[in-house]
């Protein structure tokens, strides 16, 4: 399917969900109304959030716009469960994980699939130079992050089992500072993390997600904030959509505004950029299959509690 449709079906998708709106606006409908948006640096959010298209387009229609950080996709939807923002944008894995913790989230959109935007590092002189050499190895990763699922795939791919590694959990930051003091043996990570540790440490690539996984990106929203506001986040993924069209056409600017916020240099978060797709579009019936063979996947390492539905927790607004 070419951009153009798929821009067209994505505006059919958010004109009928902002149709809802007109069936259940009342007297509630004149008060004041928010959106409280989880970013990550370095995602397509913290462009829109840079360029300022989505909070003037939300002010124009009366809606209060708040932005709150998180350092990665499963403490992003932490604070979605808790109720401290109502959207935000994940990798594919969060998402799985917080519906099997017990999130009333919904997928509200994707962007398209960036499989080279995640990969297993390991040190510039380490002596490993494939999958296979990692058995017996440490790896450190965000735990329920993206990065997760690619790893228990490219395992698979190896024909290790996840039980023939020791896995060590930290967050971004953290990761790399036992990374580089040679606490652990890889690091499973997304970019631009992996793009900094590649340009500024050499940091080698085992592999990235390519063949492995798809790597999607996810707008996830909290289940009450659809029910209550389906207006509001429909005028948000219109903006979304538009700051991501912008970014496949502007990457070295998009570069520009990314650099500052991860401290790396233009040509470096140009690399990152240029990972990932942009544009935002409803959940395929492929895609929700995708979803549901990597939450049945989990479930049967016994990295989640429960089989989950994936297809309950898509948002599907009347045609």
């Amino acid at each position: 399917m070419s951009h153009a449709n798929n821009r067209r079906r994505f505006i059919r998708f958010a004109a009928a969900a902002a149709g809802l709106a007109v069936l259940s606006a009342g007297p509630a409908h004149a008060q004041q109304k928010e959106i409280r948006i989880g970013w990550q640096k370095g995602s397509t959010l913290s462009i829109v959030k840079a360029r300022g298209n989505l909070d003037a387009r939300l002010k124009a229609e009366g809606v209060k716009v708040t932005w709150t950080e998180f350092p990665a996709g499963p403490q992003m939807l932490e604070g979605l469960n808790v109720g401290s923002i109502d959207i935000g944008v994940v990798g594919e894995t969060p998402p799985v994980f917080a519906q099997a913790a017990g999130a009333d989230l919904v997928y509200v959109g994707n962007e398209p699939p960036a499989p080279r935007a995640e990969k297993i590092l390991v040190p510039k002189d380490s002596p490993i130079k494939s999958l296979a050499e990692l058995k017996g190895r440490k790896v450190v990763l965000n735990k329920g992050s993206n990065v997760h699922y690619l790893l228990v795939k490219a395992l698979e791919s190896a024909k290790l089992k996840y039980s023939d590694i020791e896995v060590v959990f930290l967050p971004p930051a953290d990761a790399r500072a036992a990374f580089e003091k040679g606490a652990v043996d890889a690091w499973a990570i997304w970019d631009p993390f992996g793009a900094a540790a590649e340009a500024q440490i050499g940091a080698r690539i085992v592999a990235d997600g390519s063949g492995i996984v798809n790597n999607y990106n996810f707008y996830i929203a909290a289940r009450s904030f659809v029910h209550k506001h389906p207006e509001v986040l429909a005028s948000a993924l219109v903006a979304i959509n538009e700051t991501g069209t912008w970014v496949g056409a502007n990457q070295q600017d998009a570069a520009a505004i990314v650099a500052p916020q991860i401290g790396l240099p233009v040509e470096v978060a140009a690399v990152s950029v240029s990972r990932y797709g942009y544009g935002v579009k409803p959940l395929t019936n492929d895609v929700v299959k995708h979803q549901q063979q990597m939450a049945d996947a989990l479930f049967e390492l016994k990295l989640i509690p429960k089989k989950l539905d994936v297809a309950g927790a898509v948002w599907r607004p009347a045609p």
